[in-house]
């Protein structure tokens, strides 16, 4: 497993390593195709200006050597010493082709008094002189023709082919030197793509550190906050580890409060039981009344025990079952007129009154058990932290969304500052009243989480010494 883990390490992706690619290949791609295309187009207008210099050349010496009749008398006009000029200027070879196709004139003299039949002499007596660059052979092939005294009939062809190595070599040397030039920009061009590919994935670094510090758990970490404000999509991840920190902040305190209340909340009645069991052990001759009276006191911190521990395995099982609830089509009218049936004798013994309101049949999709819970633990706490001769009055009313659940009273009430946390597991206003009544600060946190696992929510309005109201709202048709 380990190897595999550090298998699929090496193949993940870095992104800074992407940015370095992406920047090399935006930068290295273009200068490569400009670097191509300026070569060719330099190769391409040095051919061209030749061909149109050298062709300019090749028609005023076809031009010469017709008005010089210079078929008829090669020696004439001085025209064999121009057409060697012409040759050595433009280290070219010039050949002069008269009607019969012989050669009368090579300025290599190489073919003199032969026979020439070349496509292009022949196409030039046809009345269509050419030009054709060669660029795997180096040169240039021109033809002119060369017309008789009256100038109506070609009587011989001025054919020359002139080089063009040196161009070529002029290409390579400009080649050599841009090849070296690009070396030299793709290595700046690296060095440039490996600064700034780091320095765009440095906030996510920033981030990253400070998650990790959060994951080992180091205190400046845990008070600390990020802000990494160098992009927007920074800012928004800041934004978002802020408000996860924070949440994580709430969550362990919350956490290390509950252990400190579960633990607090067993050892209470456990400590009063070892005392009075030790008083009795250590007595002698103990009157059994006082044994009776202790006993009472013994098996009330039992079941005390009992109620917190039973409190404590509802809130874990509410909880770990959130979301695999028995949910079935119910008559919340019957539910709640059940709940306060089974609470009337609370009631009766605080002479508090008991009420219940409901405007319409409402039938609803819920987990009948934990919802009964819920509605119980409400009404039973209007009970407890009520008045004597006080009243509850209980309110279901539905619209077509939502049912609703009021739970009223006239009782002691809630304190501004103690009502945020009194849906907080183990939180209670009153520590020394909610003992007397047999609270263990796990209600209100069940009927929170028991709503909440049906999507809906649970409001409290209080004010101290006139009373409390609870109002829940559940969805009609439960979606998972």
């Amino acid at each position: 497993m380990e190897l595999q883990r550090k298998k699929r390490k090496k193949l993940q992706k870095s992104l800074q390593g992407c940015l370095f690619v992406l920047f090399v290949l935006i930068g290295f791609v273009p200068m490569r195709l400009v670097n191509d295309v300026t070569g060719n187009m330099v190769y391409k207008a040095l051919v061209n200006q030749k061909t149109s210099e050298v062709q300019s050349q090749c028609t005023v010496m076809a031009n010469q050597l017709t008005k010089d009749g210079y078929l008829n008398n090669l020696q004439a006009g001085g025209a064999e010493a121009e057409l060697e000029v012409l040759s050595s200027v433009y280290d070219a070879r010039i050949l002069v082709i008269n009607s019969a196709y012989v050669v009368v004139k090579d300025t290599f003299s190489l073919a003199e008094g032969r026979i020439n039949t070349s496509d292009v002499v022949f196409k030039c007596f046809a009345g269509t002189p050419s030009v054709e660059v060669n660029h795997d052979g180096g040169y240039i092939v021109f033809t002119r023709p060369i017309y008789n005294s009256t100038g109506d009939t070609i009587s011989g062809v001025l054919l020359m082919s002139a080089s063009i190595e040196q161009i070529g070599a002029i290409d390579e040397q400009l080649g050599w030197k841009s090849g070296l030039l690009e070396i030299i920009l793709a290595m700046v061009l690296v060095v440039i793509s490996a600064i700034l590919a780091r320095v765009l994935v440095i906030p996510l670094y920033k981030v990253a550190v400070a998650f990790n510090r959060t994951a080992v758990g180091e205190k400046e970490a845990e008070l600390s906050r990020v802000s990494v404000d160098d992009y927007r999509e920074t800012v928004l991840i800041s934004e978002a580890y802020n408000k996860t920190a924070d949440r994580l902040r709430i969550l362990d305190e919350s956490r290390q409060e509950f252990v400190s209340n579960v633990s607090h909340e067993l050892k209470t009645p456990l400590a009063s039981i070892r005392v009075l069991a030790d008083s009795l052990l250590a007595a002698e001759n103990v009157p059994e009344e006082l044994y009776r009276e202790f006993l009472q006191d013994i098996s009330a911190g039992v079941d005390r025990e009992q109620q917190i521990i039973d409190d404590l395995l509802t809130l874990v099982k509410v909880d770990r079952t959130k979301g695999e609830l028995n949910i079935t089509k119910e008559n919340i009218n019957d539910l709640v007129e059940r709940t306060m049936k089974e609470l009337l004798p609370i009631a009766e013994k605080k002479n508090v009154e008991l009420v219940l309101e409901s405007f319409r049949p409402v039938v609803a999709e819920i987990d009948a058990l934990k919802m009964s819970l819920a509605v119980s633990n409400l009404i039973e706490n209007a009970i407890k932290y009520n008045n004597d001769g006080g009243w509850v009055r209980v309110s279901l009313n539905a619209d077509h969304k939502f049912f609703y659940i009021k739970v009223a009273d006239n009782g002691i009430g809630i304190p501004e500052e103690s009502q945020e946390q009194v849906f907080s597991r183990f939180y209670r206003v009153d520590k020394a009243r909610s003992r007397e009544s047999g609270g263990t600060g796990l209600g209100l946190a069940i009927t929170e989480s028991v709503i909440h696992s049906h999507h809906g929510a649970i409001r409290l309005f209080s004010k101290e010494n006139v009373g409390s109201t609870f109002t829940v709202r559940v969805p009609l048709i439960y979606i998972a």
